[in-house]
């Protein structure tokens, strides 16, 4: 058993040594704002050089810059043949062959302070597209760009930083200004502000029939159309600026020193930042498709992670603090607590991966025997806690 016990903890450190984020090759030293993922092709919105893109997942890319200026891409909006770039300062331009070339669309956008409007968020809805401006507001076109109105009724910040659609419901998130709905194509917005303690709202997704606001001090949940928001910062070391996010199924990913994953709905975040560079984990874009995440970072280009890895919990493989044997285990499960002295107070929960308390014991011992007979086959979460915790395992329960 000794043997045994010695080649799985074997198995199980080098399956989480290869479960991490990679960098992708060709821009690794570029800033990137904006990253969009259509079928096999990822286009990357960098700083000062226009948009990337990569065919092969990121071992190579290449500059698509015919017709649109070496400007900052701040925002990607992807729809099969059409690709709409948001810049700075140079309002938004429009691909329809893959990023081949490039046309100016800026058709009824302001001009601010002599440039054409920055624009920082571009969304779909139906056949409209909606953009949002900083300093002019929200424009509407539904021709595909070729004309823009400003649709701005109600709005009493035009500072827009991002933009999110539930259903016919149109979110903006403002810089200083809260959150702003519209629930008739943008003819008029009111103001949907309570419980959100922080008005410096930087981004905005939908997962279902909920909308998450990343904020300068961290992320609120809404469950009922923006009506009422609650503070969903369960995990973060500290309260933090969240520039980006996005849904995959059920489960949310933020972008902030790293990126924090919760698979219930805001309940608990946890990070999932094994392999990234502290330099370059600032993840100012995310992006997914079935399979992966896509990191857009500042001055480390684009990072990537198999989806597959994160879900539930990710290991404090670099503490190398516990470990669940055997794996994949049917009727029992070892918890050997590697370099935990003090155990008073510890306990030990097991969750399924929507985040479901399932089982907990006290544990006195650095190997405690638990009884999963009762669980259902299935990938589980084994969270132990004291006061130097918590710390996270995987099992299979077969």
């Amino acid at each position: 058993m000794k043997k045994l016990y010695i080649l799985l903890v074997a198995i199980f450190t080098l399956n989480t040594a290869n479960a991490q984020w990679q960098q992708t090759n060709g821009i690794s030293t570029k800033t990137i704002f904006a990253v969009a993922v259509n079928d096999t092709n990822i286009f990357a919105g960098a700083q000062n050089e226009g948009v990337f893109l990569s065919k092969n997942d990121g071992v190579s890319w290449t500059l698509m810059n015919n017709g649109l200026p070496n400007t900052t891409v701040n925002s990607l909006c992807v729809n099969k043949t059409k690709i709409f770039a948001g810049t700075q300062g140079l309002g938004i331009y429009l691909s329809t062959n893959n990023g081949i070339s490039w046309n100016a669309i800026n058709n009824g956008l302001p001009v601010i302070q002599g440039f054409i409007c920055t624009i920082k968020s571009i969304i779909e809805c139906g056949t409209n597209i909606f953009a949002g401006t900083y300093g002019g507001g929200v424009f509407l076109s539904n021709n595909n760009g070729q004309n823009w109105t400003s649709v701005n009724t109600g709005l009493t910040n035009n500072i827009i930083t991002s933009l999110a659609i539930i259903g016919t419901n149109i979110f903006a998130g403002t810089e200083g200004g809260g959150i702003f709905l519209s629930t008739n194509n943008g003819t008029s917005w009111t103001a949907v502000n309570t419980g959100l303690t922080n008005i410096e709202v930087y981004s905005l997704v939908v997962c279902g029939t909920n909308i998450f606001a990343g904020t300068h001090g961290g992320l609120f949940l809404s469950s009922n159309n923006g009506s009422s928001w609650i503070d969903v910062n369960i995990g973060f070391i500290a309260p933090l600026s969240i520039y980006s996010m996005v849904a995959s199924g059920t489960n949310v990913f933020a972008g902030v020193g790293g990126v924090y994953l919760t698979t219930n709905l805001g309940a608990n975040w946890y990070a999932v930042n094994t392999g990234f560079n502290n330099y370059y984990s600032y993840s100012y874009s995310l992006a997914v498709n079935e399979t992966t995440i896509y990191a857009g970072t500042k001055n480390g280009g684009v990072w990537k992670r198999p989806i597959s890895e994160m879900l539930g919990i990710e290991e404090n493989s670099v503490n190398n603090v516990i470990f669940a044997y055997p794996n994949p285990a049917s009727d029992k499960l070892y918890i050997h607590l590697q370099s935990i002295n003090e155990l008073q107070n510890t306990i030990v929960s097991i969750f399924n991966v929507q985040g479901q308390l399932l089982l907990q014991q006290a544990i006195k011992l650095p190997k405690t025997e638990i009884n999963i007979r009762s669980l259902t086959k299935g990938v589980y979460i084994v969270k132990v806690s004291n006061i130097n915790g918590p710390y996270f395992s995987k099992f299979i329960k077969e």
